[in-house]
């Protein structure tokens, strides 16, 4: 199979120019994919273009990693239903140092893990920053060199200005010339590295189809777009946010347990594509754990596979025995303080003891405490679905109340969960204790 192939058995194949496919399979190319530096850390939506670039090299090609440290002063519209709030210069170049780390430790891991995707010589990895030209470029040259050969109604017909431009706020001229800049950065790799593939999401078309144009105008050659499909849950919402905001590819942003337990968390409808997109599983076996699955949807074999995959690539084997560790013993039936006490301190919820000891903490109030809820409404219909348990048995009243004598308080540590959701681990400590009514 072909990288072509490859990618759209996956599901990565959302559009491409025509003769793409064929420009892949005549020879070895080099293609670029674009990261936009607007934090210190990339999200779970990175992988896909980063498992791209590791796909691309597994074939022999060689694959560029863009970052904007030029682009990142201006931002990009795509997606954006309002104008990006700009980032000062030392935090632009603080980000583009971090991702290329990131994009390092990664790729480097993903190089082993896409080992057996093709046969033949890996091809090279190139990491290349556009402030290398974009800051060197003048507002002359830029408007005789780039801005001449594209029309304004041209650059209004595309999705991510029209959108824009339909809106109330509308867009700037700023945001507005990115996809010019976008260009530029193509016929910059074009003429430097020979570059004739640009890879993206889907809502970057327009930009890559500027990018096109522009070689095609200037250099009189071809050049060629594939996109991804971007990806959403089963149930239309977003891909990488949870309750508790997104999911960083930084362990100090979103810790390696939390990572793991965002994977093991896929909904059953999601999975399987998902083993497509994240990993470097083969077709046949991505089959055997989808056939698996079928027969034993409560194991959720094709999410542990998942969680593993993923988590060991972006974090490591160290880090990925840990989660699995201590996954266990969150999931575990009926465990016991010497087991809970294992779980990490910073996976934990501190709760003064004295609270349990006046009176009790209510049920619904330790819901709220722990971030499993927001409102005592919630937690109530919860507990009346059966959605509730402390320590794997079901809390079935409202009304009911955590005191210093039941069994599992008194042992000073306890786990509490919502649905099928990561439970929280509540330890009661010494620490003097503040108003409850201020908590």
């Amino acid at each position: 199979m072909d990288l072509y192939g490859e990618l759209a058995w996956r599901g990565l194949v959302y559009d491409a120019t025509d003769g793409a496919r064929d420009a892949l399979a005549a020879g070895k190319v080099t293609a670029y994919i674009g990261f936009d530096p607007t934090a210190a850390s990339l999200h779970v939506g990175s992988l896909l273009p980063i498992l791209t670039l590791a796909r691309l090299r597994a074939f022999g090609h060689c694959a560029i990693a863009l970052v904007g440290g030029g682009t990142g002063l201006i931002g990009d519209p795509s997606g954006k239903a309002g104008e990006r709030q700009l980032l000062g210069e030392q935090q632009v170049r603080a980000n583009v140092a971090a991702v290329k780390k990131q994009l390092i430790r990664i790729l480097r891991s993903a190089r082993h893990e896409a080992r057996d995707s093709s046969r033949g010589p890996k091809g090279r990895l190139l990491r290349v920053d556009n402030a290398r030209w974009l800051k060197r470029l003048t507002a002359i040259s830029f408007m005789r060199d780039v801005g001449k050969h594209f029309t304004v109604n041209w650059m209004q017909s595309k999705e991510s200005v029209k959108r824009r431009l339909e809106s109330q706020e509308g867009i700037s001229y700023t945001e507005f010339s990115y996809l010019l800049l976008q260009a530029f950065d193509y016929l910059q790799l074009f003429d430097r590295y020979r570059c004739t593939v640009q890879m993206g999401g889907s809502d970057q078309w327009g930009n890559i189809m500027a990018g096109i144009e522009l070689i095609r105008r200037v250099r009189s050659s071809k050049a060629h777009g594939i996109v991804h499909p971007l990806v959403t849950t089963a149930s239309g919402a977003k891909f990488g946010k949870t309750e508790a905001g997104t999911v960083w590819l930084d362990a100090s942003l979103t810790g390696s347990d939390d990572f793991y337990q965002f994977w093991l968390n896929i909904d059953d409808r999601d999975a399987v594509k998902y083993l497509k997109l994240f990993t470097f599983l083969s077709k046949e076996r991505i089959g055997k754990i989808e056939a698996a699955s079928s027969l034993e949807p409560e194991k959720r074999i094709a999410q542990r596979e998942l969680a593993r995959q993923v988590t060991r690539l972006v974090h490591g084997d160290e880090a990925l025995r840990t989660a699995e560790a201590n996954a266990s013993i969150m999931f575990a039936r009926f465990v016991g303080p010497k087991q809970l006490w294992a779980v990490p301190a910073q996976d934990r919820v501190r709760l003064p003891r004295a609270w349990f000891e006046r009176g009790g903490l209510p049920v619904l109030k330790v819901l709220m405490l722990a971030k499993l809820t927001s409102s005592s409404g919630e937690g109530a219909r919860l507990i009346k679905q059966g959605g509730i348990k402390l320590n794997d048995e079901k809390i079935t009243d409202a009304r009911f109340v955590f005191t210093a004598y039941i069994p599992a308080v008194a042992d000073g540590i306890f786990k509490i969960s919502k649905g099928k959701t990561r439970p929280v681990v509540v330890e009661l400590t010494d620490d003097p204790s503040p108003s409850l009514d201020k908590a």
